[in-house]
This record gives structure tokens, sequence and C-alpha cells, in this order.
């Protein structure tokens, strides 16, 4: 049982080596007595901004064995130490029901990938469907098309396509699930790409320029354990007979089965039956494919709207839920490093700093203006699914390096308190998202407003400098926010000002909206079997679902809900 030492105190100008001494002073052993030691947390803690130092946590073994372990132990605060107790992961035993199909992965964001990759691994060989295209095809897409060109693809974009949402939001893998699973999720994320750092910061990050990368190897290890991943592949129907999911529609360019195109049906319209008779797929004239279904990943993610309302359609219970939605304000970084490390900023020790900052009852009785997602370094991007709305989100690269930090600025809104149906919160983040569009023009550029105006009242001018790609265009926020969120930015704004002097200054922009930063749409779930309620063989899974918020949490529910499927059938 491996002794854990925490609140192990490293200096700025101390390198990492240092640690054995620091180890052998908490002990008072010699460095010799150290057998091994393994970092397994790290921190900054800026806590005091005139004492600024890193926190480590670490696993070791003494030479003398337990016994001096334990002898070592007693003489430590119970603060600064814990005994490990390894977590053994069980694997899942295999059940015996038949698989009538081999089981299908609807999306492949983090949710759908590590569902699948779970499945691949222990041999029932998933075939996955992503609507998107794949990870260097959706690069240019975006980069090129859409950017340079403004032609948006509501099929290859910043939401749609191989990683998902995921593959674009810059990695943040904080997590408040605490879940025995987290640790193995960093594993194969650094086993497949990303840097080591991720398996000991408190604050672990992976970066969008690295997250690609890691995506296509994911998809390759899925094709070397004999899972198939088709993309161009949309879910089209779900067809439900006395409460069990019998088939599913497939709408795509060519029956992936065979490779061949769609178009060559009968000349009465009917189907061609495709040549891969196991597979119980079917190829009409029209680009659909028909396949019998056995069990159902649904990770579609929180933007399929068209799905959801496909869902809705066949009689899948979904739930309204609370969501957030405010703006994206974005500041030099250099000023955010000045409020956080003061007179050390610019170390090159310390990186970009970040926030995370509350302005309690800006909503009065309804709840608090917060941050989220901040992103040092990084950029805001454009979130949206469908041609002629805007909604923002933010990303940093792996090395945090450039000019400006954002965050979003949300408040929560919840849909059962204000009477909506399930499919009600769609349709008012749809509503908020096409009013940000007119605002500019209908030039896919953001809208945006300097703090300071926008307290005031009064209209921005002058340059207007954004890190927002498709570039911005001053606005009165105030007539393009829902009333709730621009009575929320009036009161916490000042608050967060008196924090850090600044924040609501000359210096920052807000822009807007944000309203991707979760589902407001549960698919309900059994608890037990984690099949949606009433449809046999229909799993949701992920963000889209209802049950994640982030990429780690949306990972683990999917490896969980593929391991259930896992116990329920043998292997095909």
């Amino acid at each position: 049982m491996p002794l854990l030492l925490r609140n192990l105190r490293i200096e700025l100008e101390e390198p990492e080596e240092a640690l054995g001494r620091v180890i052998s002073r908490r002990l008072r052993v010699s460095e010799n007595d150290l057998r091994a030691y393994g970092v397994t947390g790290r921190s900054l803690d800026a806590r005091d901004k005139e004492d600024l130092h890193f926190r480590y946590q670490v696993e070791l073994a003494l030479r003398g064995g337990v016994a001096e372990e334990r002898r070592c132990a007693r003489r430590l605060r119970p603060n600064e130490f814990a005994w490990i107790e390894p977590v053994a992961l069980v694997e899942p035993t295999e059940g015996t029901d038949s698989l009538r199909q081999r089981p299908v992965v609807v999306g492949f964001g983090p949710a759908g990938m590590f569902a699948a990759l779970r499945l691949a691994e222990l041999g029932y060989k998933p075939i996955v469907l992503e609507r998107g295209r794949t990870v260097r095809r959706r690069h240019r897409d975006i980069l090129q098309r859409y950017y340079r060109f403004r032609e948006f693809d509501p099929e290859s974009n910043l939401l749609f396509g191989e990683g998902g949402a995921g593959t674009y939001s810059d990695g943040k893998l904080y997590t408040r699930v605490h879940d025995p699973l987290v640790p193995m999720i960093l594993a194969r994320l650094y086993q497949y790409g990303a840097a080591p750092d991720i398996l000991i910061d408190a604050r672990p990050h992976i970066g969008s320029d690295r997250l690609p990368r890691i995506c296509w190897r994911i998809r390759e290890a899925i094709e070397r354990f004999g899972g198939e991943v088709r993309f161009e592949a949309r879910l089209a129907n779900v067809d439900i007979r006395e409460g069990r999911l019998e088939a599913i529609d497939i709408a795509s360019d060519t029956c992936a089965q065979t490779g061949r195109a769609s178009g060559g049906g009968r000349q009465d319209g009917g189907a061609v039956p495709c040549e891969n008779a196991a597979a119980s797929c079917i190829a009409p004239s029209s680009g659909r494919e028909r396949m019998e279904a056995g069990p159902v990943l649904l990770g579609i993610g929180h933007s399929a709207r068209d799905t959801y309302h496909m869902l809705a359609s066949r009689g899948v219970r979904l739930d309204a839920r609370p969501f957030q939605i405010g703006v994206r304000i974005e500041h030099p970084q250099s000023l955010v490093d000045r409020w956080q490390y003061g007179g050390l900023a610019g170390n090159p020790r310390l990186g970009p700093a970040e926030y995370h900052l509350v302005a309690k009852g800006a909503c009065g009785a309804a709840g608090d203006l917060f941050s989220f997602c901040m992103c040092p370094g990084g950029q805001i991007l454009p979130t949206h699914e469908s041609a002629g709305l805007v909604a923002t989100n933010g990303a940093s690269g792996s090395r945090r390096g450039g000019c400006f930090a954002n965050s979003g600025l949300v408040i929560t809104v919840d849909p059962q308190t204000m009477g909506m149906d399930a499919l009600a919160g769609l349709r008012y983040q749809h509503e908020w998202e096409r009013r940000a569009f007119l605002a500019t023009g209908s030039t896919y550029r953001v809208p945006a407003q300097r703090a300071a105006d926008f307290l005031a009242k009064r209209g921005s001018e002058g340059e207007l400098v954004t890190s927002f790609p498709l570039g911005g265009a001053w606005t009165d926020l105030r007539a393009m926010l829902p009333g709730e969120v621009v009575t929320a930015l009036e009161r916490g704004l000042p608050m967060l000002d008196r924090r850090m002097r600044g924040f609501a200054g000359g210096d920052a922009l807000i822009t807007g909206p944000e309203t991707r930063a979760s589902a407001p749409v549960r698919i309900t779930r059994d608890v037990e079997t984690r099949m949606a309620i009433g449809v046999d063989g229909l799993y949701p899974i992920g963000e889209g679902a209802g049950y994640a918020g982030g990429i780690v949490s949306a990972a683990i529910d999917g490896w969980r809900s593929a391991e259930e499927i896992v116990r329920k059938y043998r292997r095909p």
C-alpha cells in the first residue's frame, strides 16, 4: 500500500529535481533512503501574490520497506500523508444474450469515442456512425471554406466531425467527477498522444492543436481491434416497436457496407439490397440505409438539434434540464497575469494565468453569474451547427500562447420553472443565436461591445480587436441578449471588477452569445440498465444525453455504458 505525501512545497526558482530533498526533509530521512517516488499531482499555489509556489503530491517507497514507511508516517500530520489502496478496475463479465447486430455507436465525440474504444478492446467490433467528416477534412472545411470564404458546412464544422465538439474545445480535462475511471481516461489520452503532464497537473489540459491527432489515433486503434468508423453517416430515424429498438435509418452519400453510391436504386425508387447480407443493410436510392438494430449507443452531442426533434417525434422520452446562457468576455492575457501573479507576472515558470469567478446573487433569487470554460492565451470560436446563427465558445492551444484570454460569463436557466416543454430550451438557444447573426448584418462576425460601454449604455467605437476568427462588429448587446442575462451582467460585472480591477473596463470586450455550455435536454435513461426509458436497446450517453459536462465525464459515461452492453451480450 503506497505512501502518499501531500502539500510538498517547491519554490518558483527551484527545479523539480529538488523534490527528493523536500521529501527526505519531510520524512526526516536521507535522500539515499528513498527507493523510488513518482509525482501524482502538481499545482500552482497563487493564493498569496507575494508568495507564489508549487505544491506537489508524490507516491513513494523507502528502502526500509513498509515498516520504515509506517514509522515515518507516524511523525506526520494527518493532512500531510495518506495510505493509497490501489483501485482494481474489474473487467466486465461477458453476457449471454445474442447480438442481432454489432453494437452501433452514434456520434464520435468523447462519449462515443471512448464507448467505441472500450467495445473494440473487448472484441465487440462496434460500428461508429459520425455525421461529420474525418478530422483532416474537417480542418480544411473550417479553416479554408468557412473562415476564409464564409462557406459554412452544417455537417463539417466545429461541432460535427471526428472527435465531435471536443476536438476544438482545447481539451480541458479538469472534472468534478470523483470516479475511479478518471486516471484510466487520462492514461488512455496520454497513450494516444497527450503530454504526460495531464497525468499529474491539478487542471490538466491537452490543447486544441494536439486534440485532432489524438482523435485519429484512437480511431485507428478502434479499427485495428475490428471496429468500423463511418463518416458522413447521420442517424435519420429510429424504428421503435413495442418498446424495443428494431432498426435505424442512416442518411449517407454511399452505402458504407459496399462502398457503392446509394443513387443506383431501381427506377421505381425502391431499395437496392446491400451485398453484405449479414449487415441487414439496404440502401434506398434516396441515400438512406436501414440497419437492423442491436444495442445502439446514442452519443449525439448537445448540438444535434435535428436528432433531438426526431427522437421526440418517435416517442423517446426527453426532459428539459437547466442549461447555461450568457456571453464570452475577452481580456489581454497580460492583464490576467497581473491580476493573478502580481509583480511576478511574466515569470516563465508560471505560464498564462487563468481565473474562476462567481458574482453571487447577480441573478437575484435565480442564482449567480459565473465564469465558465476560461481559456488563457486562447481564442473565441464560432460554435453553431446550422447556417444563419452565431454562437461562441473558447479554446486554447497546448502552449496557451495567444495574446488574449477569454471566458464564458453565464447564468443558469431552468426551463421547468418557465413552464417550457422538453424542446423549448433548443428553441430558446436558437432564437438568440439567430438574433446575433442578424445583428452583425448576416456576416458571421461576432457581436461585440466594450464592457465599460455596456455598463454605461453607450455604443463602442474605434478599432475592434478580437481573437474571433471571423472578426467582430460593434453591437448594442442589450438588444440581442435575453433580459435576464443583461440584468445579471449589469449587477455582476461591477462585482467582478472590484475583485479584479479592469475586469469590466475599457480593455474588456464582451462578445456573444454563449449558448452551448450545456445541453438543455436530457434523454432520460434507466439508472440500472442505462437504456432510454421505455426503449430497450437504446443507450443515451454523454453531454447530448444530459449525463456529462466535459471531455472526461463524457468519456467515462460512454465507457460505462459500453461495459453494460458487454455484461448483457456475448461477443459477435
